[in-house]
């Protein structure tokens, strides 16, 4: 199948050790063409997709974007494709360093902190609440946190290399608790400034280099336990650190934060007919 608009014009991006395809025509993101063009070793591949649209220009730059997983699915927010996307925007010349970027769960705005930096500043998260989830007998207790998507943190005190994050993610991620599901936060708590995370995301199914949503669910649960204090650094499985910054309310909430971190624009061109020209799964013989 050819792509029915040819010479779509593409860009490849990562941050924090997420890829992205991003696109300027938010009405190319159909769920064929997201998880088709996502599908690593058939196509170009990456963890999600995202749109963006120039609003406003002039001393208050404003960009539109819209996210999709790798499965082709609408997710609300993706942080780590959010600092992306104003990227592209300063690449683009819609905006010099500063840039308001509207997304589905709201305003959100990105500073340009280095060659290959973008802070956010975000909303602040509601309180973690304490869950159960039971598996095979046993009941996993962890913090359930919504910062823009659903996150489920569980506090690992071994090296996070022999985490079972393949194993119990998926079981985790769809438990009957989480009523949209959950992505699922390993998490090592090294000091009062440092933790060290790994992820199983929705959507893409599998673990990913880096969740920048997971960075903030693991430091307002730490944060609430009083077992961190911003500014807080964050080690990924990309090997990338995100940082954390902000302030502190009385009640020991978080009342303002920002997220930094990377963000590179790798490649940019034109989409080919074979782009899209993927095969089914196989049908194997009996």
């Amino acid at each position: 199948m050819a792509p029915d608009r040819p010479g779509v014009r593409f860009f490849k991006m990562s941050g924090g050790g997420n890829d992205f395809i991003a696109v300027q025509d938010p009405s190319f993101l159909t769920p064929h063409h997201v998880e088709t063009l996502c599908s690593r070793g058939l196509s170009l591949g990456a963890d999600g997709m995202f749109s963006v649209e120039q609003l406003a220009s002039g001393e208050a730059p404003t960009v539109k974007m819209t996210y999709c997983n790798a499965d082709g699915t609408r997710a609300r927010l993706c942080v780590n494709a959010t600092r992306c996307a104003a990227l592209l925007a300063f690449h683009l010349g819609w905006a010099t360093d500063r840039v308001t970027m509207v997304t589905a769960a709201g305003e959100i705005k990105a500073a340009r902190t280095g060659e290959f930096e973008v802070a956010l500043e975000l909303p602040p998260p509601r309180r973690a609440i304490e869950k159960a989830v039971e598996v095979e007998g046993d009941e996993i207790v962890g913090w359930f946190v919504d910062t823009g998507v659903p996150h489920f943190v569980l506090e690992w005190p071994e090296n996070l290399a022999a985490a079972p994050v393949a194993e119990l993610g998926p079981v985790l991620r769809e438990a009957p608790v989480f009523e949209a599901g959950a992505n699922v936060d390993f998490v090592r708590i090294v000091s009062l400034h440092r933790l060290e995370i790994r992820t199983f995301e929705r959507g893409v199914e599998g673990e990913t280099l880096s969740c920048g949503t997971g960075v903030l669910a693991a430091a307002a649960v730490a944060v609430q336990l009083g077992r961190a204090d911003l500014p807080l650094l964050a080690l990924t499985t990309g090997g990338f650190e995100l940082s954390v910054d902000g302030s502190v309310g009385e009640d020991g909430s978080i009342a303002a934060w920002t997220l930094a971190g990377d963000a590179r624009l790798l490649a940019e061109g034109v989409l080919s007919a074979g782009a899209l020209a993927i095969p089914g799964p196989p049908l194997w013989s009996d």
